[in-house]
C-alpha cells in the first residue's frame, strides 16, 4: 500500500531542489510522476523554482476548493504525486491525497513548512502532521550554526512579526530565512523593545 509523506523544513532547507531531484529520478526511470502546487503560491507562476536556480513547470496548479481525485481518475498510470508548498493545501485536499494513496495505490510526497512566520500552523501542515504515514524533517542551519526550526519574515530586510499569514517569498519586498528558536525569540524581543521605545 502506498504512503502519504510529509517532508517539512524551515525556509532555505532545500525543499524545492529536493522535489525537483525526486521528480527527475522518477522520470529518468520512465515512470510518470506529476508535480502539483497550490495555486495560492504565486512564486514562479506555474513553476517550482529552487533557490539554487533550477525550475520546472508544474503539471497541476491546485485551486482552493478543488480535488486532485478527478485528475487521478483520468491518469491512472501515475507512479507518484509530488506536492510543493503543501502547507497551503486545504484540510480536505490533504484528506483527498491520503485517499489517493490508499484507494489508487499511488504514493504522494508532500513538501512544505510546518508553521508560518508567527509559529502558527497553516491549514494543510497540521492535517499532514496528523495523518501522513511518514513525516520527515529536512534540516537546515541558522546563521548562528544551530538547526533552523522557525521561519523569519523580512520586509525590506527587516524582521517583522505582523501581517497576513500568506505573503509570498520574493513579492512586495518580502523574503524569508530559516532561524533557530533562540534567534527567532531574540529578534522578536528586540523588535518589541524597539517598538516600545518609539
Amino acid at each position: 500500500m502506498s504512503k502519504l509523506y510529509f517532508r517539512y523544513g524551515a525556509m532555505g532547507c532545500g525543499k524545492s531542489s529536493s522535489i525537483l531531484q525526486v521528480i527527475h529520478n522518477y522520470e529518468e526511470k520512465g515512470m510518470k510522476a506529476i508535480l502539483v502546487k497550490p495555486a495560492v503560491d504565486t512564486k514562479g507562476g506555474d513553476k517550482v523554482v529552487s533557490r539554487i536556480g533550477i525550475e520546472r513547470k508544474v503539471d497541476v496548479l491546485l485551486s482552493r476548493g478543488k480535488s486532485l481525485i478527478p485528475y487521478v481518475e483520468e491518469h491512472k498510470d501515475l507512479s507518484a504525486i509530488i506536492v510543493d508548498e503543501a502547507q497551503f493545501l486545504e484540510e480536505k485536499q490533504v484528506d483527498d491525497l491520503y485517499y489517493i494513496t490508499k484507494m489508487y495505490d499511488i504514493p504522494v510526497l508532500c513538501y512544505g513548512l510546518r508553521c508560518d512566520f508567527l509559529m502558527n500552523g497553516f491549514e494543510g501542515a497540521p492535517r499532514l502532521l496528523l495523518i501522513a504515514d511518514t513525516i520527515e524533517e529536512i534540516k537546515s542551519i541558522c546563521e548562528c550554526g544551530v538547526k533552523a526550526t522557525q521561519n523569519l519574515r523580512l520586509v525590506n530586510g527587516v524582521p517583522t512579526f505582523e501581517g497576513d499569514q500568506i505573503a509570498i517569498d520574493g513579492e512586495n519586498d518580502v523574503s524569508y530565512i530559516g532561524v533557530c528558536g533562540k534567534c527567532y525569540i531574540t529578534m522578536r524581543n528586540n523588535k518589541q523593545k524597539d517598538e516600545n521605545i518609539v
